[in-house]
């Protein structure tokens, strides 16, 4: 059995790159490489997987209004889609690759947040396509949807709340146990609030799967939990020519330079590092997939250790 549990938390824009075709076709490839980058992991470490659907979510919502005899399905049914079309893809290409007995399992993940989250207010969470300024103030006069600029394009945004409990921790660990490779906690797990007369039901948001991620990775008391995006790792002056690669740093380092970190981008993914880091006091880490066996060694992306620890 093997003893060290590593989390990776698989970014949508890692999936599919900005600007791709969102074709079934573009994705599988994707995820096929994906795999490949992964499966070295799983022959040395405890693995659990999750993983964004930012573009994929948009794309099912777009899709969803496009059909104007029905009402178009709310945001936590898409996530639920999205949780099963994503883990399927990684599920059978991860199969493909590794040994017929490893065992691999996608698990439907649903995420409780706060009813009264400011978030429900302000959303800011970047879901589906790139448009121009132009083609997203047409779109947002047909839909209805509120649009953001997001680098160089603009986004529609949803709101985003605060996960604050994942409900299927105990059949999570279950599998992890019996040593499958675990996929759950997908685009931040199904949005979940309490029910007055008890129970969960669904609520029209999409959680940020880093921060949610942060929280399944806490639980797990992983010993490396990283974060996998189409970036090598965390910038200062992201936008400017002489923007610098932050290598190994601190929760505080972090947070003293956060005006660098933009919402609803970066900065979610720095928070979730700094959050595990001080919660655990194991290192997380944020870059490219494609390096995803440099960062697990530590010598690439951006390392979040505790001070006591840094070089």
């Amino acid at each position: 059995m093997k003893e060290r549990t590593v989390l990776v938390a698989l970014g949508g824009n890692a999936l599919l790159k900005r600007g791709e075709s969102p074709d079934p076709a573009v994705q599988r490839e994707n995820v096929r490489r994906a795999a490949e980058a992964l499966a070295p992991l799983a022959k040395e470490y405890r693995l659990v997987l999750t993983h964004g659907n930012g573009p994929q979510v948009g794309l099912l919502a777009l899709q969803a209004a496009a059909y104007t005899k029905s009402e178009p399905y709310p945001l936590d049914i898409l996530g639920a889609e999205t949780e099963g079309m994503i883990g399927y893809l990684i599920e059978q290409e991860l199969r493909n690759i590794l040994p017929a007995d490893v065992p691999v399992a996608t698990m439907l993940t649903m995420t409780a947040v706060d009813p009264d989250d400011p978030a429900f207010g302000d959303p800011e969470k970047f879901v589906g396509p790139v448009y121009t300024k132009e083609q997203a103030g047409e779109v947002g006069n047909a839909t209805g949807w509120t649009f953001r600029q997001d680098g160089f394009d603009w986004r529609r945004v949803v709101p985003s709340p605060e996960p604050v409990k994942i409900l299927e921790m105990k059949p999570i660990r279950w599998l992890i146990e019996k040593g499958a490779i675990v996929i759950c906690t997908g685009g931040g797990g199904i949005p979940v609030v309490p029910s007055p007369g008890g129970g969960y039901s669904g609520i029209e948001a999409v959680i940020d799967k880093d921060l949610a991620s942060a929280i399944l990775a806490e639980e797990l008391r992983a010993d490396l939990f990283i974060m996998a995006t189409d970036v090598e790792g965390v910038y200062l002056n992201w936008k400017e020519e002489d923007r610098e690669l932050i290598g190994e740093t601190t929760p505080r380092f972090l947070g003293e330079n956060r005006h660098h970190f933009p919402p609803g981008s970066m900065g979610p993914k720095v928070d979730a590092a700094c959050r595990f880091v001080e919660a655990t006091g194991n290192p997380a880490a944020i870059g490219s997939l494609e390096e995803i066996a440099e960062i697990a060694a530590g010598s690439a992306g951006t390392i979040v250790r505790r001070e006591s620890e840094t070089r």
